[in-house]
């Protein structure tokens, strides 16, 4: 794929241009060791390192044309076009490079703490079944179609994310659902993408690690909102107590869900178990197989975005019903005497909350749930002994592991939990840094008909050490043990 320079540097509006603006550009890029001949590459700020010091290494590997916001010494045969905003320019730029995609394919966004892959997953299923062509971006997976691609983050950067957009269309999807970060709208990686619409599930504590402050850390989901073309939707859960923050300034046409309150799509739960629930939606009931209050408002969320998409010409109910469980998110594994164990992503305070409340309201009055929990290294470490206090304060018994420690000491991780469990449930607790040895541990402490919780890993299938992603996977090792133990 190849594009005039000359295009790209009419809609960025730089501050100004040096070099030539007449040359072709055969690919972009924000990694300067990605950069090849006649590439255009972006000098984006990071947190780590500034894309700035690296201009000269792009240029060395073939780079053209230099997206920057300063300059130290032009270089012959090479056009530096300088803006203020590096990232917005690159998502316009990259957008434009790969065809405009989302001019094709009608795009929905997902934003909030929790919820995201779901809603996102679940979209994709619905419409699938529905019999269209659609595309995902995730935290589990990328999909065009049946056809599978590895997500290596939430949402991609730039160019890697209008890369896969453009497969999308040429794959001839009619829909891509998208779970758009809060890292990824703070630093731009969106910009330039035109959504059709966007939902909003609901925030809580995390990634303060990045943002500092929660206020920052909702700017940035709101900014997702306020960046609305008048075409969009946007959908909110009412509930939340942020939810209707994120519409005071959007222009887009305004929707919420909710279950506590009266919005345009509400939700009920009937009835529920392990194996799903029996809902009122939108005033019609329908079994679902997902489970847990937190999931009731996912669904309400899919549900008002499929409406709003169809504009509520089709049957969606129907679909829903038979969407399956999201990889890593309650899924139920039986295992002997009755024991079932739950693995699930919830790696925040608020969705290990929900997800250990969801259990206490379905379990039996003699089960017992015993939690097995860490948190991850390098992140933020203020929601550790928050967590530590909601599982010992919710649980029967609570096992502290590793979960990813990443380059931190997994010991000290588990003391900044154990730092937040309350005096009177300090009885239930016990430390197991080995995650493996806490699942049997686990296994081995439950009675028959108890209940096991295996919290903050869910989808992953490794554990990461010092820098080395060693093979793990929740789901398998229970497994595992639950056969061992049954022979």
């Amino acid at each position: 794929m190849t594009f005039s320079l000359q295009h790209i540097i009419n809609r960025l509006k730089p501050i100004k241009v040096i070099g030539q603006g007449d040359v072709v550009i055969n690919g972009v890029c924000i990694d300067s060791r990605k950069a090849g001949k006649g590439f255009f590459y972006a000098a984006m700020p990071g947190t780590h390192a500034d894309g700035h010091d690296f201009i000269d290494k792009a240029i060395d590997n073939g780079a053209t044309a230099i997206l920057a916001n300063k300059i130290d010494k032009a270089r012959e045969g090479v056009t530096y076009i300088l803006v203020d905003d590096v990232a917005e320019s690159m998502g316009i730029a990259c957008h434009m490079f790969y065809g405009e995609p989302t001019q094709t394919l009608k795009l929905v966004g997902t934003t909030g703490t929790n919820g995201k892959t779901t809603v996102s997953t679940l979209m994709f299923e619905l419409f699938t079944g529905m019999g269209y062509r659609c595309g995902l971006v995730s935290t589990v997976e990328n999909r065009i179609g049946t056809e599978i691609i590895p997500s290596t983050h939430t949402t991609p950067d730039a160019a890697g994310l209008n890369a896969l957009l453009a497969q999308m269309v040429e794959a001839d999807c009619d829909y891509c659902f998208m779970e758009c970060s809060s890292h990824a709208i703070h630093q731009r990686r969106i910009a330039g993408l035109e959504f059709t619409g966007a939902v909003f599930t609901n925030l809580s504590h995390d990634h303060l690690d990045y943002h500092k402050t929660f206020d920052n850390y909702l700017k940035a989901k709101k900014q997702f909102f306020d960046d609305l073309p008048a075409t969009a939707w946007a959908l909110t859960n009412k509930d939340d107590r942020n939810g209707m923050i994120m519409l005071q300034n959007t222009k887009a046409a305004r929707y919420t869900y909710a279950m506590k309150s009266g919005a345009d799509f509400t939700v009920k739960i009937l009835e529920s178990d392990f194996q799903g629930m029996q809902l009122k939606l939108d005033g019609k009931e329908a079994w679902v197989n997902l489970v847990g209050a937190f999931n009731a408002y996912n669904l309400a969320a899919v549900y008002g975005a499929a409406f709003l998409l169809t504009s509520g010409e089709e049957d969606i109910i129907l679909p829903l019903t038979k969407a399956g469980r999201v990889n890593g998110r309650f899924e139920a594994i039986n295992g002997p005497d009755r024991i079932t164990a739950i693995v699930d992503y919830a790696h925040t305070p608020d969705a290990l909350e929900n997800v250990i409340k969801t259990i206490n309201d379905i379990r039996g009055n003699h089960a017992q749930l015993i939690t097995v929990v860490g948190c991850g290294g390098n992140r933020d470490t203020t929601k550790r002994p928050e967590m530590g206090k909601i599982a010992a304060r919710l649980s029967s018994k609570v096992i502290f592991t590793s979960d990813n420690p990443r380059d931190e000491d997994p010991d000290a991780i588990i003391q900044e939990m154990e730092a937040g469990v309350e005096g009177q449930y300090y009885k239930k607790l016990l430390k197991i840094t080995d995650r493996k040895e806490a699942i049997r541990t686990a296994t081995i402490l439950a009675a028959p008909g108890d209940v096991i919780l295996i919290a903050g890993k869910g989808h992953e299938t490794y554990q990461e050490i010092k820098g080395v992603k060693h093979p793990f996977d929740d789901k398998a090792i229970v497994k595992s043990i639950f056969n061992q133990n049954n022979t």
